[in-house]
């Protein structure tokens, strides 16, 4: 993970976690995670502050949140004390158990990491799942040049083609669409993709 950008999240996660909590709910999204995620254990990979746990475990989803800041933590354990966060790192994802989830959630982590590591990013989160597994992969769409906010955090730009020419054989693309959220009001590309 960039470490400006996780910089950035520890130097005022309180008031990141403010922010998404504040923001309209996704229902753009949760409506696609209803639609294509199966029952079963689903990992939260830059769960960040814990909103979107907090709907997959009250969907009835086994839900695991994981991320690269512990600040992020801190903020997701003491608003959702009875749910499992836990510290790993993009592109690596160390410590997270390969091939034991049915659904992986990834929304709007990839872009805060270089170009060049994208594509290891998505086979190690696709490694994550049983075959037949599921991923919602997510990223804020920045063109031309990659860029930084006023708090220092990445945001790459980067080609969709780079995530796609990471897909294992057989693997299907259900879902592929640029489009602006209902949550952030930012334009994201939503890619959904189930594993052989």
């Amino acid at each position: 993970m960039d470490t400006r950008t996780l910089q950035a999240y520890g130097a005022d996660a309180s008031g990141y976690a403010r922010q998404w909590r504040e923001q309209p709910a996704p229902h753009d999204m949760y409506a696609l995670l209803t639609r294509f995620f199966r029952p079963g254990p689903t990992a939260d990979i830059g769960c960040g502050a814990g909103r979107d746990m907090a709907w997959l475990a009250a969907n009835g989803f086994d839900a695991r949140g994981f991320d690269a800041s512990e600040s992020l933590l801190d903020e997701a354990r003491r608003a959702y004390p009875s749910l499992s966060f836990e510290l790993a790192t993009l592109p690596e994802l160390e410590g997270v158990e390969r091939g034991r989830y049915e659904n992986v959630l990834c929304e709007t982590v990839v872009m805060h990491l270089e170009p060049e590591v994208i594509g290891w990013a998505v086979r190690n989160l696709l490694a994550l799942l049983k075959p037949g597994g599921t991923i919602f992969l997510s990223w804020r769409v920045t063109e031309q040049a990659s860029q930084r906010d006023s708090a220092g955090r990445l945001y790459a730009a980067f080609d969709k083609q780079i995530v796609l020419d990471a897909l294992p054989a057989g693997a299907v693309v259900l879902f592929d669409k640029d489009e602006t959220s209902a949550s952030s009001g930012k334009r994201v590309q939503r890619m959904i993709v189930r594993v052989a």
